[in-house]
C-alpha cells in the first residue's frame, strides 16, 4: 500500500504506530467477519411448541398461539448459533395443515432458498401430531442441499419443563451446521434428529414419542456437538409442484378383520385419484377388500399396499406399487406427488421403488 514516502526515507514515529495498528485491526477485522453466525429462516407454523394458556382443557380461559419472535426470544443464546429471520407462516394445530399448506411451504422454501444464497438452512416449527407428514413432503419437494429441519414440543409454552426451546435450539444448530447440507428435510425432537421419510410419532404424550423403527436417529444432538451416525444418503431429486394447483386425492384404507367394500366404494365415489390400504402383517388384504380394490383399478384408481404395523417392509414389484418401509401416511404423500407426474401403474411403481426403498 503506498502511503506517500520513499522507500529510501526512515518511517515517522506516526507512520510506524499508523502501519502496527493497521496490522493488528486487520485480522481482527478477518476474525469478526468470520465469526458472523449461519443465517437461519425460522418459519413458524403453531402446533403446541407456540401453545400457552389452557392447553390441556383442565383450567378456565382460552388456548393462546405465541409468535415467532416469541419463540425465538425463549431460546436464550440461541443468536449465538445463528443469525435469525423469522415469519409467521401460520399459527394452527397441527391437524389444520394438509396439502395445500404443504404446498404453499415448499414453494416458500424454495423461493428462500433460491433469494437468499447466504441462507444455511430453513427451520420449522410445528405441531407433532402431523408434523412427520409435513416434513417427509418437505424431503420430497424442496430443491438443493441446504437443510430443512422441523421441529415442534410435546409440552405447551408455559408447562412445567417445557420440551420446545430446546428443541428449537438445537434445532437452528443442525439447519446451521455444515454437516447437515445434502441430508433433506429431518426432525428435531427430544436431542435426536430423524431421517423424515423415517421418523413417526409413536406415543401419544411422551417427550421420546418420536422413532424411526428398524432406523434410529440420524444424529444425536449433544450440548456440545452434533454427532452424526450415518454418511450423508444420495438424494433422489425433488418433485417440481411449481406448476401443481391442487393435489390429487389420496385416500387410506384400514384393513382390519371383517374389512368389506364400504369405505373403498366411498373413497373411489368421492374422486379419489389413489389409495393406500394399510394392509395387515406385510401387506395381507382382508377377504372383503380385494374386489372393491380391483373394482377401483378397473376405473384408474392407484392402489398402494402397505401395512397397518408400524415397521417392516411389503414386497413390490415393477408392475405392482407397494408402500416399501414408508407408513401408510408417507406412502398417501409420495402416491399423490406421483400422480402428479403420471397414472401409468408401471411408472408409479417405478417411483416407488426409487423413494419407498422398496426393490423389486
Amino acid at each position: 500500500m503506498w502511503l506517500g514516502y520513499s522507500a529510501a526515507r526512515p518511517l515517522g514515529g506516526w507512520a510506524t504506530r499508523f502501519l502496527f495498528a493497521m496490522a493488528l485491526l486487520a485480522p481482527a477485522a478477518a476474525r469478526a467477519q468470520q465469526a458472523k453466525p449461519p443465517e437461519v429462516l425460522v418459519l413458524a407454523t403453531g402446533g403446541t411448541i407456540a401453545s400457552t394458556g389452557n392447553y390441556y382443557g383442565d383450567r378456565g380461559g382460552e388456548v393462546n398461539k405465541i409468535s415467532a419472535e416469541q419463540l425465538t426470544a425463549a431460546a436464550p443464546g440461541i443468536e449465538k448459533v445463528a443469525t435469525l429471520s423469522t415469519e409467521q407462516f401460520s399459527n394452527v394445530a397441527s391437524g389444520a395443515i394438509g396439502p395445500k399448506q404443504w404446498m404453499d411451504l415448499a414453494r416458500r422454501i424454495n423461493a428462500a432458498f433460491r433469494e437468499r444464497s447466504s441462507l444455511a438452512g430453513v427451520v420449522v416449527t410445528h405441531g407433532t401430531d402431523t408434523m412427520e407428514e409435513t416434513a417427509y413432503f418437505l424431503d420430497l419437494t424442496v430443491a438443493g442441499d441446504r437443510p430443512v429441519v422441523v421441529t415442534g414440543a410435546m409440552r405447551p409454552a408455559d408447562a412445567i419443563g417445557a420440551d420446545g426451546p430446546a428443541n428449537l435450539f438445537n434445532a437452528v444448530r443442525v439447519a446451521a451446521a455444515p454437516a447437515s447440507r445434502g441430508r433433506g428435510a429431518m426432525v428435531l425432537m427430544d436431542d435426536r434428529l430423524f431421517a423424515a421419510r423415517e421418523v413417526t410419532k409413536t406415543n401419544t404424550t411422551r417427550v421420546e414419542t418420536f422413532q424411526a423403527p428398524e432406523h434410529g436417529p440420524l444424529a444425536i444432538v449433544d450440548h456440545d456437538t452434533i454427532f452424526y451416525n450415518r454418511a450423508r444418503p444420495t438424494r433422489r431429486p425433488a418433485f417440481d409442484i411449481s406448476k401443481v394447483n391442487e393435489m390429487p386425492r389420496v385416500d387410506i384404507i384400514y384393513s382390519y378383520g371383517g374389512a368389506d367394500s364400504v369405505l373403498i366404494d366411498a373413497a373411489v365415489a368421492a374422486g379419489a385419484k389413489g389409495i393406500v390400504v394399510a394392509g395387515v402383517g406385510a401387506g395381507g388384504l382382508a377377504s372383503g377388500q380385494g374386489s372393491a380394490l380391483r373394482r377401483a383399478a378397473e376405473r384408474g384408481v392407484l392402489v398402494v399396499i402397505g401395512s397397518r404395523t408400524g415397521s417392516g417392509r411389503v414386497a413390490g414389484s415393477e408392475t405392482r406399487p407397494t408402500a416399501g418401509d414408508l407408513n401408510v401416511q408417507k406412502a398417501r404423500i409420495l402416491l399423490m406427488l406421483a400422480l402428479t407426474r403420471t397414472q401409468d401403474r408401471g411408472e408409479v411403481a417405478r417411483i416407488f421403488n426409487e423413494y419407498s426403498g422398496a426393490e423389486p
